[in-house]
């Protein structure tokens, strides 16, 4: 199921796998140059996060929805991000469009947040009407109501764009968010993961820590098999490979997974074997792969809360085929046990670490040379916020490289 590989990228996942597996049979891994400090007041100091919210949730081509979530006509997935409501929409033509959820005449919400399907969004106050491309088709009492300014004619709406299964966009209207230049060819490298053919069989949401804290944890392998030592962490090795495409990383981890390849000849080498580990897509996504009778995709895409101590995650669950009600069960025990791990061990444990912050705003919490991924990340949140205007974003677009570790 999903795109087949290109020759580019079947090149690029056995050079990847190739090098992976060395380490893993060596026991090595590649190292950063030092030990790397980010101050506590990064994560704690409110005018900081504003900026952040700003420069970089307010500016960078978000992960909004799931092509899946809009697998048919006359859908929808309505979200806040940032403050800001979203309304993502597959319309009659099939094409997918992102608007500001909010009715031109008052600004009240057309619909709360959740996904479904509509041909019509009809605004609960006054009930004027729009259709699933976002025009006005009603407004009551027309007749009465008197003329409109001609920019009045639709929802407002936000660039968007389906890469990979999943739907990307801004939540500023008017602000070009350069998908293009942000994604760095990532998406190539997303599409064999054939998440645009996937079901989606589950969703759930969990409330967390400040956002920077929670995502620490999605790209560290470190703490695997010690915070997760009773669930799953004795399954995971600690060491892993970031490569990087930009600020998007993906970690391989050094374990028996890529072992599964010794001694198979590379034309052998199945696809799915090939995309071992975390697929993540900075600033707020990451992608996992589960067995559960077959394939489970989670997609955990995390949000900021109203503030710097409060996120919000919404894990999303897909299979490449339509499940029956035995694996439905099966998944939903899954679904049930990774809503426990993450609630109760890695934002539990990442609680206690934001209110250590509080209470010591003046120490740093360090990232080691083994831990690139956590390192990268931050070099790239400093970045964006130092970026002051559009001008400064779109030079630091120009730097964007991707990087392979040896």
């Amino acid at each position: 199921m999903g795109s087949p590989t290109s020759a580019g990228s079947r090149e690029l996942l056995v050079d990847q796998a190739r090098r992976t597996l060395n380490h893993a049979r060596l026991g090595t891994m590649p190292l950063g140059d030092q030990v790397y400090e980010v101050p506590a007041h990064k994560y704690t100091d409110p005018a900081r996060w504003e900026l952040e919210i700003e420069r970089i949730f307010r500016r960078v081509p978000l992960v909004l929805g799931l092509g899946p979530e809009l697998g048919d006509l006359n859908t929808y997935r309505a979200l806040t991000v940032a403050g800001t409501p979203i309304l993502i929409t597959r319309g009659a033509d099939g094409i997918v469009r992102s608007f500001l959820n909010s009715c031109r005449h008052r600004g009240s919400r057309l619909v709360d947040d959740g996904h479904g399907t509509k041909k019509r969004f009809t605004c609960p106050y006054h009930a004027w009407t729009y259709s699933a491309e976002g025009k006005l088709v009603g407004i009551t009492d027309r007749s009465l109501f008197g003329d409109l300014a001609v920019d009045c004619d639709g929802l407002i709406e936000i660039p968007c764009t389906e890469r990979a299964g999943l739907i990307f966009g801004g939540i500023v209207p008017g602000v070009d968010p350069h998908f293009d230049e942000f994604l760095c060819g990532y998406d190539d490298m997303l599409e064999n993961l054939g998440l645009a053919d996937s079901h989606l069989v589950g969703q759930q949401s969990i409330p967390g820590p400040g956002w920077k804290i929670a995502y620490d944890g999605y790209l560290d392998l470190y703490h695997i098999p010690y915070l997760h030592r009773e669930t799953f962490g004795s399954d995971w090795c600690n060491r892993g490979i970031y490569d990087a495409w930009g600020p998007h990383q993906r970690v391989s981890p050094l374990d028996h997974r890529f072992l599964q390849l010794d001694g198979v000849p590379e034309e052998e080498w199945e696809t799915d074997q090939l995309l071992g580990g975390l697929w993540t897509i900075f600033p707020h996504v990451s992608i996992a792969c589960f067995d559960c009778d077959g394939p489970l995709y989670m997609v955990s895409q995390l949000f900021p809360g109203s503030g710097p101590f409060e996120s919000v995650t919404t894990q999303s669950f897909l299979t490449k085929e339509p499940v029956d009600d035995h694996r439905l069960s099966l998944i939903q025990e899954q679904m049930k046990f990774l809503l426990g791990v993450v609630r109760d061990e890695d934002y539990r444990t990442c609680e206690g670490i934001q209110q250590s912050l509080r209470g010591n705003p003046a120490r740093s919490v360090l990232f080691g040379r083994n831990e690139v991924g956590g390192q990268r990340f931050h070099q790239w949140v400093d970045a964006l916020v130092a970026a002051s205007d559009m001008n400064g974003y779109r030079d630091l677009l120009s730097t964007m490289a991707t990087t392979f570790p040896e």
